[in-house]
């Protein structure tokens, strides 16, 4: 049996295991978990969406002692994204654990207010590993008390650089700590690191990712300069709710959003230029339906999880064969079918045979739609409003629901997705209600205050 309750855990986690549904674990908590529990340094090979931050999360968790204000766990990331997405799960995980904080400190925001969150030491910290440094490098912040570090995405930290700030770290901390690494990919590189900061691992393989049955492919051999148009006939024809679209450089993002835009279409772009605020507000557009396209790198889509995401599309095919298959896994999860779609210019029709090899599988290359000329761009179902107020003002989301439907009237179906952040919340409404509801809010209360609220799309 592969289930939670068979794992030497406290009651406190296995409570909250149960409140979030948790009962048969995946393959690589199956594999992982009772080693971590043991106190056993681990490298696992799993992509996004396997459930590898709750494997390392409850691992990290079932280690602290909240009675020491100490920082005894830290969890380094390549991306602000991921490192928030990690600290809501273990958040979640340690939520009948009494009196642990946690912080998420990463780079891009400013560093005075982080400077002030330490001092009283969380017990967890999740962040980047260029601002974890300067943080210690400042004095705010050491590692003398770490019992466990774990390096998530360890193949995408590498990429982007991360390879001497992570070193820098681990000597500064504890030889007797537990080091755990999660990575998509395991090259010859990670396993170098692996023997020179972990001891005695043991190494876990899942194949989840690779195994992709509930998501339908198809290839389209396209001339290069008519992607754009391909491109559009494909959204036009199919008009998918929500399409995530993946490009192979930087560059390529904004120029595709924005001529996305000026057809007419609900869009954004992910990319590594745009300030923590501006990413955050696009990732809420995205995952609560208001903007129905968003154009990402795959390093800027590191810990972006959405459940149901109907389509996938590469821009261009990758030249990595792992990266491809996980882009084409984030659509197609829980159960629910997806859809992926790989526009191939003659120039990368070799890169298609490694990827079937990998996958074990012959694609299906399809014809595009025919051309219509009375087409409608796609626009997004939903619009966003943000409210100047967050969890410093103590601000849930059943007091901006109540907010809604109470005295502004807004009918209770017509609200989506509310997200709270430290000093600003989010609601989607129904794009035919947002007006009316902008103004209500503007006119109303939320919890007996007054609020700013404007709309952000």
């Amino acid at each position: 049996m592969n289930e939670f309750s068979t794992l030497k855990l406290d009651q406190a986690l296995l409570s909250a295991l149960a409140a979030l549904d948790y009962t048969e674990m995946t393959p690589v908590q199956a594999q992982s978990l009772p080693h971590i529990l043991e106190g056993r340094d681990v490298i696992a090979q799993a992509p996004t969406g396997s459930g590898k931050t709750a494997a390392f999360g409850l691992g990290l968790v079932s280690r602290l002692d909240a009675s020491k204000s100490s920082v005894q766990a830290l969890v380094l990331c390549p991306t602000r994204e991921l490192a928030d997405q990690v600290s809501k799960e273990i958040r979640r995980l340690a939520s009948f654990v009494p009196n642990v904080k946690l912080l998420t400190l990463c780079g891009g925001i400013p560093l005075r207010p982080q400077l002030a969150s330490l001092t009283h030491p969380p017990h967890v910290v999740v962040g980047t590993p260029g601002r974890i440094q300067e943080l210690i490098d400042q004095g705010a912040m050491n590692l003398e008390e770490l019992r466990v570090v774990v390096l998530d995405e360890v193949d995408r930290m590498l990429d982007m650089g991360f390879k001497d700030a992570i070193t820098g770290l681990l000597t500064q901390s504890p030889k007797s700590r537990q080091t755990l690494m999660f990575s998509a990919t395991i090259p010859d590189e990670i396993r170098k690191m692996s023997r020179t900061l972990q001891r005695d691992p043991i190494e876990v393989a899942t194949e989840a990712g690779v195994d992709l049955p509930e998501i339908e492919q198809q290839f389209y051999e396209v001339d290069g300069a008519r992607r754009f148009d391909a491109l559009v006939r494909l959204l036009t024809t199919h008009r998918p709710e929500s399409t995530l679209i993946f490009c192979n450089m930087r560059r390529d993002t904004k120029d595709l959003a924005e001529g996305l835009v000026k057809s007419g279409f609900s869009a954004a772009a992910l990319h590594g230029d745009l300030e923590q605020r501006d990413r955050d507000e696009v990732l809420m557009r995205f995952t609560n339906r208001s903007c129905a396209i968003l154009v990402a790198t795959d390093v800027a889509a590191r810990g972006l999880d959405i459940e149901d995401l109907p389509t996938v599309v590469n821009w261009e095919v990758s030249t990595d064969p792992d990266v491809h298959i996980h882009r084409v896994g984030r659509t197609g999860r829980a159960g629910r079918k997806g859809q992926a779609w790989s526009l191939v210019a003659p120039p990368e029709m070799p890169r298609i045979a490694p990827i079937e090899a990998r996958s074990g599988q012959t694609f299906r290359w399809s014809k595009l739609p025919s051309a219509s000329g009375s087409a409608e761009p796609i626009r997004a179902a939903m619009s966003t409003l943000c409210i100047d107020g967050g969890r410093q003002e103590k601000v849930r989301p059943g007091d901006i629901l109540g907010a809604l439907t109470g005295d502004a009237g807004i009918a209770a179906e017509a609200v989506g997705k509310i997200g709270i952040f430290a000093t600003r919340s989010y609601v989607a409404i129904r794009r035919d209600q947002a007006q009316v509801a902008l103004k209500r809010l503007r006119d109303g209360k939320i919890k007996g205050r007054k609020f700013r609220v404007r709309s952000i799309d």
